[in-house]
C-alpha cells in the first residue's frame, strides 16, 4: 500500500481520523500499473453518510468487477481535516491508494441532496480541478448521477455527463466507451461526442437554452447530434443484476451501520410529493430466495449483526412473510437482528415486527405527513386517522414505547386548520397508550413529532406549485411548537432557510449554477447542515448574480411552461403528472398501481401490462 498522503502528526489534529486511512475489511486494492481506468467514486458528504450509501456499495462493486477499473472512494473531508490538506497544499486523495484524484480518469458524484452542491466544488477544487467544464483541458472527466440528476441544469457548467436513471445498468458501458475513447487517442471532445450515443447518458455541452423576456425557457436545443430527450436507465431483472455479496465494513460508526437488503425497486403508492416514487418506477422485485442467499454472503463476509430491509416501502413487498418468516427463523440463531423500516400505517403487522426483532427491538416511525384527512387526500398518501391510532395501538399493546410520527409542513393547499391536525394526531396517539392496560405498555412513551418543509420536486404532480415562503414557514412551525405542549411529546423541524434554498436548486436552470459557485466563494459548504448554513452569504450571492431566488421556488408555474427537466425522460408522462395535479386540486385520491393501472407511462419493460400489476400476479 502506498504511504499516507497525511502523516500520523496531521491525522492526530483531527477529530474522526479514520474517516481518511481507508484500509477497511472487503476495501478493494488493486495494482494501478495494471488497470487502464481509475474512478473516483465521490460522495459530497461525509464519510459516515457516504458509507451509508446503498448507491455506492452498488457501483463500488461493479467498477471493480472490471478487470481494466479500480474504483475508489471519496468523500468530503470535515473542516478540520480540509484546513489540514489547505495548509499543506495536500490534494484530495482516494481512500483506497491514497493518491491524489486529479491523477484519475473519472470522477463521479452522486447526487443525493440539492444541499450538497456546494461541497461538490469544494471538493473539485481541493482536488485542483477546474470547476468549468469547458476549463477542463485534459485531466479527469467530471460525471454525476443519483436522483437529483433528473435535473441536471443547475450543475450542468460544471459537470461534463450526467448518467440518468439506475447507474450499474449504464455505467459499464460508459467504461467501455471510454476505454475505446482513451486507446483511440482521440480529442477529448470526442469521448463526449460518443457518449451522446449511450442511453440514458446527458451532455450539457451539446445543449443550448434560451430564454424568455419573463425569465422563463424559450426553447432547449440539441445540436451536434445528440438526442432532443434523455431516457432514464433502469435495472429490468433485480435478481440476475450485479449486487454486492460483501460491503466494506468501516473502522468508525457509520448512519446505517447495518446490512442492506434491497428487496425492491419502485413504489406502487403515487404519494403526490414523493420524487422517488415516480421517477424509480415501475416496480421491481427481487426473489426471497435471491434476498435470503445474499443475507447468508453478507452476514459470512462482513460480521454484520443486523440486516435491514430497504425499499420505498417495505409492507408493498409482496413476498414478505416468504422472506420474512426465514430469514428471521436463521438469523435468531446467528444473534442477527432483523428491522423493517419503511412500513406503512395501514399494513402494520405486529406478528411481522415481533418476528423481526426477536434479537433487538428498535423504535417505530409512522408517517401520516399531514394532520387532516382532507390534506392528505390531496397528497395521495392513502391512510387515516384510524390507521395510525390502530397501529398505534397494536405498537403500545406489543411492547413498543418509542414512536415517531413524521410530517410536512407548507404542502399545497394547507391551511392552519391542518396544522392544528398534526398536534391533534400526536395527542390522539399519546391518548392511545394511557388507554392500553398498564400491564401490556412500557413505563416509558417515547413520543416524538418530526415536521420537514415540503420542497416541490421535478416529475412530481406537484411540480408546478409555490413553495410556502420561509415567513409562512415559519408562521406554521411556531403554531405546531405552540400547539403541542405536552412535556411527553417532542417536537423537531427543519429549518426553513435551508428548504428555500433545496427548491432553487431542485426547480432551478443552468443559471442558478452563477448563485452556486459564487456562495461558494463566499464560503458555503456543508449547507444541509444547520449549524453551517450560511443564509446571508446565499443572500449576497443571489444579489450579485442578479437572480431572485423567489423566481424559482415560491412562483406557480403554468402547466404550458417549459420546465428546465423537460428534456429528461423518467418513464412516467407530464400529461399523468399534470392530471395528479388536477385531481390533488379536487381532493381525489388515485388508487394505487395493484388496485388500478392508471397508465402513468412508466412502463418500460415492453410488457403488454403495467409490472406493478404483472408483480402482483
Amino acid at each position: 500500500m502506498n504511504k499516507l498522503i497525511l502523516p500520523d502528526s496531521v491525522l492526530a489534529r483531527v477529530e474522526k481520523p479514520a474517516r481518511y486511512t481507508g484500509g477497511e475489511l472487503n476495501s478493494v486494492m488493486k495494482d494501478a500499473a495494471e488497470v487502464e481506468i481509475r474512478f473516483a467514486f465521490c460522495f459530497p458528504d461525509t464519510y459516515e453518510i457516504g458509507m451509508s450509501h446503498l448507491g455506492m456499495k452498488i457501483l463500488y462493486h461493479v467498477l471493480n468487477e472490471r478487470a481494466d477499473t479500480w474504483c475508489e472512494r471519496v468523500f468530503a473531508p470535515w473542516q478540520d481535516m480540509e484546513l489540514q490538506m489547505r495548509e499543506r497544499g495536500v490534494p484530495l486523495f482516494g481512500l483506497e491508494s491514497q493518491e491524489p484524484i486529479s491523477q484519475f480518469d473519472l470522477l463521479g458524484f452522486t447526487l443525493q441532496y440539492e444541499m450538497s452542491y456546494t461541497n461538490i466544488l469544494n471538493m473539485l477544487d481541493l482536488a485542483g480541478v477546474p470547476l468549468r467544464s469547458v476549463d477542463r483541458l485534459g485531466g479527469p472527466f467530471v460525471c454525476a448521477g443519483g436522483p437529483c440528476a433528473v435535473n441536471p441544469e443547475p450543475l450542468a457548467p460544471f459537470v461534463d455527463f450526467f448518467m440518468i436513471g439506475e447507474g450499474e445498468e449504464v455505467i459499464n458501458e460508459v467504461m467501455d466507451a471510454y476505454s475505446a475513447w482513451k486507446k483511440s487517442g482521440a480529442e477529448r471532445i470526442e469521448f463526449l461526442k460518443a457518449l451522446t450515443k449511450v442511453e440514458g447518458v446527458y451532455v450539457p455541452l451539446f445543449y443550448d437554452v434560451e430564454y424568455k423576456v419573463d425569465g422563463t425557457i424559450k426553447n432547449f436545443v440539441a445540436k451536434d447530434g445528440a438526442p432532443q430527450s434523455i431516457r432514464k436507465r433502469i435495472v429490468r431483472d433485480l435478481d440476475n443484476a450485479s449486487y454486492p455479496d460483501k460491503v466494506i465494513v468501516p473502522f468508525l460508526d457509520i448512519v446505517h451501520d447495518r446490512i442492506m437488503l434491497e428487496i425492491f425497486r419502485g413504489c406502487i403508492r403515487g404519494c403526490r410529493f414523493c420524487q422517488a416514487g415516480f421517477i424509480y418506477r415501475p416496480v421491481r422485485e427481487k426473489s426471497p430466495e435471491t434476498l435470503i442467499n445474499l443475507a447468508r454472503d453478507l452476514i459470512d463476509n462482513t460480521g454484520y449483526e443486523e440486516i435491514g430491509l430497504l425499499s420505498l416501502s417495505t409492507s408493498d413487498y409482496t413476498c414478505l412473510e416468504e422472506l420474512a418468516t426465514p430469514l428471521v427463523d436463521e438469523m435468531e440463531e446467528r444473534k442477527v437482528s432483523f428491522s423493517l423500516p419503511s412500513l406503512r400505517i395501514d399494513s402494520f403487522s405486529i406478528d411481522l415486527m415481533k418476528k423481526a426483532q426477536k434479537v433487538r427491538k428498535s423504535g417505530l416511525t409512522f408517517a401520516p405527513e399531514a394532520g387532516t384527512q382532507r390534506l392528505r387526500d390531496v397528497i395521495n398518501k392513502g391512510v387515516t386517522e384510524e390507521d395510525l391510532f390502530r397501529s398505534a395501538k397494536t405498537a403500545f399493546e406489543g411492547g413498543w414505547s418509542g414512536v415517531k410520527l413524521y410530517f410536512m409542513l407548507g404542502l399545497p393547499t394547507e391551511t392552519m386548520e391542518d396544522v392544528d391536525g398534526i398536534a391533534e394526531l400526536a395527542r390522539g396517539v399519546l391518548h392511545i397508550w394511557y388507554a392500553v392496560p398498564k400491564e401490556l405498555r412500557k413505563k416509558q412513551l417515547t413520543l416524538s413529532v418530526s415536521a420537514s418543509s415540503f420542497v416541490p420536486k421535478p416529475f412530481t404532480p406537484f411540480q408546478w406549485v409555490a413553495q410556502d415562503t420561509g415567513e409562512m414557514l415559519r408562521d406554521k412551525q411556531m403554531r405546531l411548537r405552540d400547539k403541542i405542549r405536552d412535556k411527553k411529546i417532542s417536537f423537531k423541524y427543519h429549518e426553513s432557510s435551508i428548504s428555500l434554498l433545496e427548491a432553487v436548486f431542485a426547480r432551478g436552470d443552468r443559471r442558478v449554477a452563477e448563485v452556486l459557485e459564487a456562495a461558494w466563494r463566499k464560503g458555503c459548504k456543508f449547507d444541509s447542515w444547520d449549524e453551517h448554513f450560511k443564509l446571508e452569504l446565499w443572500l449576497e450571492a443571489f444579489k450579485e448574480a442578479g437572480i431572485e431566488p423567489t423566481f424559482y421556488a415560491n412562483r406557480v408555474r403554468d402547466f404550458s411552461e417549459k420546465l428546465p427537466w423537460d428534456h429528461i425522460d423518467v418513464g412516467v408522462s407530464k400529461e399523468y403528472l399534470m392530471d395528479e395535479a388536477r385531481l390533488a386540486v379536487e381532493e381525489k385520491i388515485t388508487p394505487n398501481c395493484r388496485v388500478e393501472c392508471t397508465a402513468c407511462g412508466a412502463n418500460e419493460l415492453g410488457d403488454e401490462h403495467c409490472v406493478c400489476q404483472e408483480v402482483a400476479r
